[in-house]
């Protein structure tokens, strides 16, 4: 059977759904009668009853068959367990009422599977199975040097982050970041006592000329970029301008961190610049953002030489990550749920960034992803607009929490957080004439 032609065929039945030619509460055909329509095997048809059931769409019953999950059940899916008070903007994660239903049957499966091993000390930053997974995660990503072999499991990305702050550099060492940047580099950091340089970004991300010049006068010891749909401008690099941040690379004797937590964003994988850089080079993501956040599930690939080290440090520092946890992981990689969650995640991503162009369309720039970089108009400063904002109940994040040097007239707002599109919209819609709108005197804002 072909590794797709289940997927095939779930996609088929979505179609009718959407079509209303299986409609909210039908029940689907029996897997033989399905199989013999489509000209497949019902073993397929049950694979892809399996991951419609896993994504929200179908429920099964033992002896009673296969239904479409009627409005009513599947808004308990996807809206939250508690009434979401404020419109928040600012937190950037997933849809996870997309994935709730897939994330409780790869938990309880993970479950069925404890055993003296999964829950005992393991070697080398956790099982070769839950490593070898996370490989499988990287390739289909873009990174194809990744193996069981050379990947090692933390607790999700920050984590990944603060351990190579912590053993590739000392204190005072200097650490070079893009401009504007994700803020947990710039507070890992402020603790670590590192000292920080910006580096110039343009329409195609960090600037190669400038990097140049910062490698020369500073001489960092780690470079630490964000090349696809990149937090908080959103840019995602070409493949010729990642050729050129590793020739840059290759002339000096730093590393690059490759910070590559949003690539499952790019339509069509992009090669990483780790693979331009193996011995140079430190690749990381986590399912944090196509996942979920809770799942605590990182992934660092490195060079042969820097593994014994990281290991070691993983071991002071954690251990080992929860192999409870990677074990739901691995489940969901290696049966391609965690593939569809993904591709579920930018469907719902892409919707939401048409929205907010058409509500945002005198404000809003070409943008993708899970977020947008909003330059303010003339008549509102960003500590202005963000205080406004949260007056409404409306939660943005402040330009200056992403800059290295001075605070943008900028705000990130990120669009996945709001679960409900019906509210999601109605914020946006909030913030846009609140945007629209003249600030108050400054007098009448004292009082």
């Amino acid at each position: 059977m072909s590794e797709t032609k289940f997927k095939d065929i779930a996609n088929q039945i979505t179609s009718r759904i959407e079509q209303g030619i299986y409609a909210a509460g039908a029940k689907l055909p029996p897997h033989r009668e399905l199989a013999n329509e489509l000209g497949t095997t019902p073993a397929t048809v049950s694979k892809a009853y399996k991951l419609l059931a896993e994504l929200g769409r179908v429920e099964s019953f033992v002896g009673r068959g296969t239904f479409v999950r009627d409005k009513s059940a599947l808004s308990q899916v996807i809206q939250p367990q508690h009434q979401e008070l404020d419109f928040n903007f600012s937190i950037l994660q997933p849809c996870l009422g997309l994935n709730l239903n897939a994330l409780t049957q790869a938990y309880s499966r993970a479950a069925e599977t404890l055993s003296p091993t999964l829950l005992a000390y393991a070697d080398d930053s956790g099982h070769s199975s839950h490593r070898a997974a996370g490989a499988i995660w990287l390739q289909k990503h873009g990174l194809q040097s990744a193996s069981s072999e050379n990947v090692l499991l933390t607790n999700g990305a920050q984590h990944a982050l603060s351990l190579l702050v912590e053993t590739l550099t000392e204190p005072g060492d200097t650490i070079a970041v893009e401009a504007l940047t994700y803020p947990g580099i710039l507070a890992i950091a402020n603790l670590a006592g590192r000292e920080v340089v910006g580096v110039n970004l343009d329409e195609d991300g960090l600037c190669p000329k400038h990097l140049r010049k910062v490698i020369k006068q500073h001489s960092p010891k780690l470079v630490i970029c964000i090349p696809s749909h990149q937090n908080p401008t959103g840019i995602t690099m070409s493949v010729s301008r990642r050729q050129a941040i590793a020739d840059v690379i290759k002339a000096s004797s730093t590393y690059l961190v490759e910070d590559d937590i949003y690539a499952f964003l790019n339509n069509a994988p992009i090669p990483a610049i780790s693979d331009l850089l193996p011995q140079q080079s430190i690749y990381i993501t986590s399912l944090s953002k196509a996942v979920s956040p809770a799942m605590r599930c990182g992934y660092i690939k490195a060079p042969d030489t820097l593994l014994p080290v990281l290991a070691a440090h993983i071991r002071a520092n954690i251990w080992l990550a929860s192999p409870i946890n990677f074990a739901a992981a691995t489940d969901l990689i290696e049966q391609g749920t965690a593939f569809e969650l993904a591709s579920a995640q930018l469907r719902e991503a892409e919707y939401r960034q048409t929205v907010t162009a058409n509500i945002l369309k005198d404000f809003y720039e070409t943008a993708s992803g899970f977020h947008i970089w909003l330059k303010l108009p003339e008549h509102w400063r960003v500590d202005r607009l963000v205080e406004e904002a949260k007056k409404r109940a409306i939660l943005v994040s402040h330009g200056g929490y992403f800059s290295v040097g001075d605070t943008p007239n900028c705000v990130r707002l990120s669009l996945m957080a709001i679960s409900s599109r019906d509210r999601f919209e109605e914020g946006l819609g909030q913030f846009a004439e609140l945007l629209a709108s003249k600030p108050m005197p400054f007098s009448d804002f004292l009082n």
